[in-house]
């Protein structure tokens, strides 16, 4: 019997709706969410990123602002940017398109941004009070999964789940969400990466696995324990019979014969990152009227 599938679109939609009643609240307050992204480059992945995040904000009636820069942009032209922004009463959120050009250095430019802006939840600060169990922003893929197992009834408490991929936008604060001592979390969670040995032997004990190392179907039917929870966070672009498509980490139609649930790709994790950057963002709305 063919894995059940978590709908991330609509869990997706439901947030956005609250989000949106919670933006209503704030407008009759004198209070506008504003978010403002800045794009460096013309990357065309990135480029789609930031246009469903603007249709996402006019969705829920958040103003979004874009600065495009150029490639070749100096780090200092960047962090002058910031700083402005930093300082607008009337900007809520501060988001930086990843990834930046080379010559950028990604830390100096995370670290620019005001930790109350910080709605994509990866300034030092805010990944320290993560870490420490604090109310936070929290980056918005991971807080996208939890919910998403939450709103889907999945059941974490004292399940063992396994994220394969360890970077600092997904796998390291998922892992440190889910191990809280919450009721949304109190997970057992083993973290696996390029360097793990016999990464099959950690994934076939998994209740919940999450896939988000970049690699297309790396996770294949063999590696997944009958009736396991299978939540795919990878997009990749892969060609395919003369065909652009869009495929995740999971090797969706074979691990779905194993599993007992599982996200699709597109569909999946995909939406529910953006609505948690659109609730950070009336998070940080919020938190500056008050």
């Amino acid at each position: 019997m063919a894995a059940s599938l978590i709908d991330g679109k609509l869990i997706a939609a439901r947030i956005r709706e609250e989000v949106a009643a919670q933006v209503s609240v704030l407008k009759q307050k004198g209070v506008r969410p504003c978010l403002a992204v800045i794009l460096v480059g013309d990357d065309p992945a990135s480029r789609t990123y930031v246009a469903a995040k603007r249709k996402a904000s006019q969705e829920v009636g958040i103003r979004s602002i874009q600065h495009h820069l150029a490639k070749d942009v100096a780090e200092s032209g960047l962090t002058e940017l910031i700083e402005r922004l930093n300082c607008d009463s009337g900007v809520h959120g501060i988001l930086v398109q990843l990834p930046l050009p080379s010559h950028v250095n990604e830390y100096n430019i995370i670290s620019a941004i005001s930790p109350q802006k910080d709605v994509d939840g990866f300034h030092p600060y805010n990944a320290g009070r993560l870490i420490t169990g604090l109310d936070t922003f929290i980056p918005c893929t991971p807080f996208g999964v939890s919910q998403m197992i939450l709103k889907s009834g999945i059941e974490t408490s004292g399940k063992h789940v396994v994220i394969v991929g360890r970077s600092n936008i997904v796998g390291k604060p998922l892992t440190n969400l889910l191990v809280q001592k919450t009721d949304t979390a109190n997970a057992t969670v083993t973290l696996c990466h390029s360097r793990t040995s016999n990464i099959k032997a950690h994934t076939l004990q998994a209740d919940i696995l999450i896939a988000a190392i970049g690699r297309s179907r790396f996770i294949t039917a063999d590696m997944v324990k009958p009736g396991a929870v299978v939540i795919d966070v990878g997009i990749n672009r892969i060609e395919e019979q003369g065909k652009v498509c869009l495929v995740g980490d999971v090797d969706f139609e074979e691990v779905r014969k194993v599993a007992s649930r599982i996200t699709p790709v597109p569909g999946g994790v995909g939406p529910m990152t953006v609505a948690m950057l659109m609730q950070n963002v009336a998070k940080a709305a919020g938190l500056s009227s008050s």
